[in-house]
């Protein structure tokens, strides 16, 4: 096992505020059996923006936002089946979005980066800091490092794991097929804990997103773009190429990360939160990839969100309705995920 790593105050104080504000259960939204709206906001959300929602986003709004957190797959699936009624979902892939929740309209507002997040002070930690960006793939093949990684069937960050495996093998002339060769089921854990292994000493590195390694201060090896899924040239010749099947049959293809979101009931508490939201410099500050693009739109957006987005010249650039077609960036962050 691991020797456990020390935990930072930066890393309490994150701990300590996501368990102020996203420790709800039951995320029904901020109506009351009347159809009133109370002020509360109710967000459901992709676990990887756990952290940035707490301690970004919920000190920079006036409204009190309540934010629960779970792997993508899951947080669609509670949604589909009625476990979950938010005012706001955001999700870590928008191909989430065509299937099998079904919203009019939706934001692209953030990417990530597939990163290899170690803790130097472990064993399995300094050798995979030895081996750096263009042989990290050795120590985790002869068993010398503990690894954690998401479920491919519960949230985005698990099957985009398996992807990158698979792009690497392509990508470094000597690697065998690390798809099949590294992942072991014994590996998995929930997105909203899996970086929080370190503290544990249960692995000596994760497969995870950018923001989760920056937020918290954790070492990590930024993979080449070709592998790493965050860079819109490599999306048609290397990332489409991979793909995943979930267990309800559907095929998941690989693509630019893309996150998305949208409001499913309409207020103006609502509206403010999700402006904040999906544009607010809490996200790169949190380790988000942020583009020119960003916030991006899908579908007939609603008069009260466009008039909110408008305020600004540049969002209202970008703007342009249900039949204005996007750019063909977005458009790939779109269609190809």
């Amino acid at each position: 096992m691991a020797n456990r790593s020390p935990t930072t105050r930066r890393r309490f104080l994150l701990t300590a505020g996501t368990a102020a504000v996203a420790g709800v259960a039951g995320c029904t939204g901020g109506r009351s059996e009347a159809g009133s709206q109370s002020p509360t906001i109710a967000i459901l959300a992709a676990g990887s923006l756990q952290n940035a929602m707490a301690n970004g986003l919920a000190p920079a709004v006036d409204v009190p936002v309540e934010i629960e957190a779970h792997g993508s797959a899951t947080v669609a699936r509670m949604i589909a089946e009625g476990q979950r009624d938010p005012d706001i979902v955001s999700v870590a892939d928008v191909a989430l979005f065509e299937e099998p929740l079904s919203p009019p309209w939706h934001s692209v507002f953030t990417s990530n980066s597939v990163v290899i997040a170690y803790n130097p002070e472990t064993d399995g930690g300094a050798r995979l800091a030895e081996a750096g960006s263009e042989r990290w793939y050795e120590p985790l093949l002869d068993g010398r490092v503990t690894i954690g990684r998401t479920d491919p069937d519960q949230d985005p960050l698990g099957y985009r794991t398996l992807f990158m495996f698979e792009l690497a093998s392509r990508y470094y002339d000597d690697a065998p097929n690390l798809r099949e060769q590294i992942p072991r089921q014994d590996q998995i854990y929930p997105e909203t804990s899996l970086i929080s292994q370190f503290e544990t000493g249960s692995v000596d590195a994760a497969i995870a997103y950018r923001n989760m390694a920056v937020e918290r201060d954790y070492e990590y090896i930024a993979l080449p773009d070709q592998i790493n899924l965050s860079n819109p040239r490599y999306a048609a010749e290397w990332y489409a190429t991979t793909s995943y099947a979930l267990p309800s049959g559907r095929e998941i293809r690989g693509g630019l990360i893309s996150y998305g979101s949208t409001i499913r009931h309409m207020s103006d508490a609502a509206v403010a939160v999700f402006d904040a939201h999906t544009t607010g410099s809490y996200l790169a500050e949190h380790g988000f990839l942020l583009r020119d693009q960003f916030p991006a739109y899908t579908g007939a957006v609603p008069q009260r969100v466009r008039q909110t987005a408008g305020r600004s010249n540049e969002t209202q650039s970008r703007l342009g309705g249900p039949t204005e077609p996007l750019s063909s960036t977005v458009s790939d962050v779109t269609v190809l995920i």
